[in-house]
């Protein structure tokens, strides 16, 4: 799908808050309040927009303990590579997994309580899947910048 100039200022105010009002929208735009529904339904339909989500607050909700975990695979089998991404995703403190070229073979951003809460993660649900080699964790000190929007 090619993009247009609107296309693309309508991305950026969506992505700015996706809970801005088609109304709100044609003003800033001047556009008409169907042309801008018609083109939002197209940018969804074609898989431009792929979802609407609501950013929750880390600290609010317990989950500030930030770390980042290199995966070693014992064996880069297809087997192997394919049954850990479908043990992986389901795994709820990991919010984001990977596959790198490199000294490791996966980067996991997983996001607990606590360094405890993470201690557990590890011991009871990351190392207990098959083929992992080896981890490397880190763990975040401070977030300098974070952003869900792509510069369009």
């Amino acid at each position: 799908m090619k993009l247009d100039a609107l296309d693309l200022s309508i991305l950026r105010l969506l992505q700015k808050n996706a809970k801005v009002t088609n109304k709100a929208l044609s003003s800033k735009l001047s556009l008409s309040v169907t042309a801008i529904y018609e083109r939002i339904k197209k940018l969804e339909k074609s898989g431009v927009i792929a979802n609407y989500v609501a950013l929750v607050s880390k600290e609010k909700v317990a989950r500030s303990f930030i770390a980042f975990c290199h995966i070693k695979l014992t064996q880069h089998t297809q087997d192997n590579v394919k049954q850990f991404e479908k043990e992986v995703v389901k795994i709820e403190e990991v919010l984001e997994c990977y596959h790198l070229s490199g000294d490791y073979d996966y980067l996991l951003k997983v996001h607990a309580e606590d360094m405890e809460a993470y201690r557990q993660f590890m011991l009871e649900k990351l190392t207990k899947l098959d083929h992992i080699g080896s981890t490397h964790s880190m763990f975040m000190i401070n977030q300098v910048k974070h952003t869900t929007a792509l510069n369009i």
